[in-house]
């Protein structure tokens, strides 16, 4: 049975802390927020708190959402940052997210690192971090809880998921990084190897199919991206390559025996940047490997790729406004993309259009203030691939057409 550990025993210290920030903030406004970080370069605090609101026709996404639509969409962060010396820094950033059954609100470690810079001048960037480090997938996991980076009240689901985001989100890692500029642009490139989290139950469900007696245990996994910037930015392109392992270890009476899992996807990203528009896609393919003593897993799906992308296009109407359209699509098996093979295996129980996902959005973006930031944006979605597992348990009673409307707002400081 997946257990989940608290980062702390209460939330009485991370909220105390909170109101002590909201206090200074509302006593010393801008200016005085400016004036500490003037005195004390070197230590910063920041933070997020957003608030959604979420509406479907049919399924439930981020809580039930189908009547009257949802509030149970919550993220609240708190990150500091220390220059210890010109070449060693620690970040950390404790993150409070509701999302739903999947996620209820506990406050864990989103990140917690040191960072040595061995070289560092006009030229090259060279180093180190050690400790739970964000994954650096694609254009916007690493950055993907704070609100005001992400291309939309959610990301694009075909290579974020949301239902194994822990999953995706971060490791307990050493990770190597380096940074080469010339007049032809900027290379950087981050390598990493350590530990992903595998504990929560929407990884055990989306891999084995319902919430078993024995756990998910990581193992050690490697990651890496390639990433190219041109003209400041006007042109970015990106490869991510990782082998995510972890071992089912049996529990008491389990039936299944031990066995390894080994997820492998890799990312092409590209980027074009112009004054008041932007153009980005990224595509995936998702390899999944089980041993065959794992026996939850049906012996045709022992070995499968999977298979997503997405196509966003965005415009600054003016500084304060953005509207933004994208089209998205999933395959949970590139070899099974209408889901017919996965229905007559499953008896109807997963019903074909659980195993793909094609997502119609737009949106609009209104930034009143610089720490203000409120969103909304509507979905016509033909496929539940994926749809939050916890929201809905039972795959046969959800609807293959529905609609999802989202408002975000967002501040920062």
């Amino acid at each position: 049975m997946i257990q989940r550990s608290l980062l702390m025993d209460s939330h009485a210290l991370f909220r105390a802390l909170l109101r002590v920030m909201a206090l200074g903030i509302a006593i010393s406004g801008p200016a005085g927020v400016a004036v500490v970080r003037a005195a004390q370069p070197d230590f910063q605090v920041h933070g997020f708190l957003s608030q959604g609101y979420v509406l479907t026709s049919e399924n439930n996404f981020f809580g039930n959402s189908t009547s009257n639509g949802s509030f149970e969409f919550t993220e609240l962060g708190v990150n500091a940052f220390w220059r210890l010396t010109p070449s060693v820094h620690a970040a950390v950033q404790l993150l409070s997210r509701r999302a739903g059954e999947s996620s209820n609100g506990e406050i864990r470690l989103d990140y917690g690192m040191v960072d040595y810079r061995a070289v560092s001048n006009e030229s090259l960037d060279f180093g180190v971090r050690v400790g739970r480090i964000k994954n650096p997938l694609g254009f916007y996991n690493d950055t993907r809880d704070v609100a005001f980076t992400r291309p939309g009240v959610i990301l694009p689901q075909s290579i974020y998921f949301d239902r194994t985001r822990d999953l995706a989100l971060s490791s307990d890692a050493v990770q190597f990084y380096a940074n080469r500029r010339n007049a032809k642009g900027e290379w950087e490139l981050q390598l990493g190897i350590g530990n992903p989290d595998v504990d929560d139950l929407d990884t055990e469900l989306s891999l084995l199919g319902a919430d078993r007696a024995g756990d998910l245990r990581e193992e050690l996994s490697y990651l890496g991206r390639l990433m190219y910037e041109r003209d400041g930015g006007n042109i970015r392109v990106g490869l991510t390559g990782a082998q995510l392992n972890m071992d089912y270890a049996p529990g008491v009476g389990d039936p299944s025996g031990p066995g390894s899992i080994r997820f492998t996807p890799v990312i092409l990203s590209a980027q074009y940047n112009a004054e008041n528009w932007s153009l980005t896609g990224e595509y995936a393919q998702r390899q999944l490997e089980f041993d065959d003593s794992i026996i939850y897993v049906p012996s045709s799906l022992k070995h499968f790729t999977g298979e997503s992308y997405y196509l966003q296009g965005s415009y600054r109407l003016d500084p304060q406004w953005e509207a933004l359209v994208r089209y998205d699509v999933t395959y949970l098996n590139k070899d099974d993309r209408n889901g017919e093979d996965m229905a007559t295996l499953t008896g109807g129980a997963r019903p074909d259009y659980s195993q793909f996902a094609k997502d119609w959005t737009i949106g609009l973006r209104w930034d009143p203030h610089r720490s203000w930031m409120v969103r909304a944006e509507h979905h016509w979605v033909d496929g539940t691939a994926w749809l939050p597992l916890q929201d809905n348990p039972v795959p046969s009673e959800t609807e293959r057409r529905w609609r999802l409307f989202t408002l975000l707002v967002s501040f920062r400081f």
